[in-house]
């Protein structure tokens, strides 16, 4: 049993899109770094909508759309999401050795339908969405774990570094 692609990808882009509306989208956010080599909260939150176009369409052997100069981050958002909903599941029935194509920083890469989606894009759509998630967070940002995966839920104010109130 598996997870079609474009439900994984839209309900990761919808728990992003929940975290945008929770953190804002103050410039200093915007620009905010965990370190100085790695992009920015606002291209992080670019990429991870970027590598769900990057693996839904070459699955679907559609070309990729680029929503990147979107107004703010939630339209880019709101784009990809419908975009990929308006993709006919069917497009996605190809053959399991299909090679896909892409560049991976400077290196070309083609693998096998199954390897670019489960070992390429979804461990770098996660590492971005991630990434947004951790610079939010070290911002300040009050999200915690059940805003990025939707099902985790705690106490207001638990930590796991305080013991829990008697």
């Amino acid at each position: 049993m598996h997870c079609h692609p474009v439900t994984v990808f839209c309900r990761s882009l919808a728990q992003l899109s929940a975290m945008l509306d929770k953190t804002g989208t103050a410039p200093p956010l915007l620009a905010a770094r965990l370190h100085p080599d790695m992009l920015p909260f606002a291209q992080q939150v670019r990429a991870a909508a970027g590598f769900a176009l990057r693996g839904c369409c070459p699955l679907a052997g559609l070309d990729v759309p680029d929503f990147s100069a979107a107004a703010s981050l939630q339209e880019q958002l709101a784009q990809t999401m419908r975009y990929l909903h308006a993709i006919p599941a069917g497009r996605f029935d190809g053959p399991p050795d299909r090679l896909c194509r892409d560049r991976a920083g400077f290196a070309d890469i083609a693998l096998p339908a199954d390897e670019y989606l489960n070992l390429y894009i979804l461990p770098n759509f996660y590492f971005h969405f991630g990434m947004a998630y951790a610079i939010a967070r070290s911002a300040g940002a009050a999200i915690g774990k059940g805003d990025f995966d939707g099902y985790h839920a705690y106490a207001p104010g638990f930590s796991f570094e305080r013991p829990a109130a008697p």
